[in-house]
């Protein structure tokens, strides 16, 4: 399969979702970057959803460092709930419990309520790969360690959390980086509502359009490793609070 629609970080936008999937023709093969959750008023609704595609119609999703935070703070509550807090997790475990998003989080009681009540959920996000690789692209969360003699010896760690040092380096790995992670305002220097990608001349395209900040959803058609459309999905109204 040399045709992808790939889509940009959700973080809970489940309304922006669908309507971008309206413009995916069904055929091509669907790939997420990963950050499905976390801010975002829906995180459940985008979870399962995603899941779906995966399953039903052979959709790829790759975790990014929300899915990675989550496990984190599943697996040791006591030491993870906290970070993962900070970095939007409320919104997530309330919409998962079906609770509003402001109820109060009790980060120890919730990881067991989740791992029970959303067992199919938490097995679905152990099981994302950190990175796809086609004959003409890479497709990552975050980035890659550009430093390293192979790319492949890139941790998955690093895999969803790179920024800066991954931006900076030169491409030499003969093929396209498509990635997330980083709000292209950032890089671009554009207003968060802005449609531009952020690309390079050695070939990164970075397209986490910060939907949840107030920004817009994207999603590419790529053909042979090449841009041939891209979608942009302007905000639906929510905006994440972020302490």
């Amino acid at each position: 399969m040399s045709n992808y629609f790939v889509i940009g970080d959700i973080h809970g936008k489940a309304g922006m979702l669908e309507t971008l999937l309206h413009r995916w023709n069904g055929e091509d093969q669907l790939l997420f970057l990963g950050d499905l959750i976390d801010r975002g008023e829906n995180g459940r609704a985008v979870l399962e959803r995603v899941k779906d595609l995966v399953e039903q119609k052979k959709a790829t999703c790759l975790s990014g460092n929300h899915e990675y935070m989550f496990l984190a703070w599943l697996d040791e509550p006591c030491e993870r709930y906290e970070h993962y807090r900070r970095n939007g997790g409320d919104t997530t475990i309330n919409s998962i419990l079906g609770r509003p998003l402001e109820a109060p989080v009790d980060g120890i009681e919730d990881a067991k309520r989740v791992m029970e009540e959303a067992a199919d959920l938490v097995a679905f996000i152990r099981q994302l790969p950190f990175y796809l690789e086609t004959e003409e692209l890479i497709f990552v969360h975050a980035g890659l360690d550009l430093t390293l003699d192979r790319w492949q010896d890139t941790t998955d760690y690093q895999k969803v959390w790179l920024r800066d040092s991954f931006h900076r380096a030169e491409n030499k790995t003969g093929k396209g980086i498509v990635f997330g992670h980083t709000p292209t305002t950032y890089l671009t220097g554009e207003p968060i509502q802005s449609a531009t990608l952020w690309q390079t001349a050695d070939g990164k395209i970075g397209m986490d359009g910060g939907a949840v900040y107030g920004g817009v959803l994207h999603g590419i058609r790529f053909i042979n490793g090449k841009i041939a459309e891209h979608h942009v999905i302007p905000n639906d109204g929510f905006i994440a609070n972020d302490d």
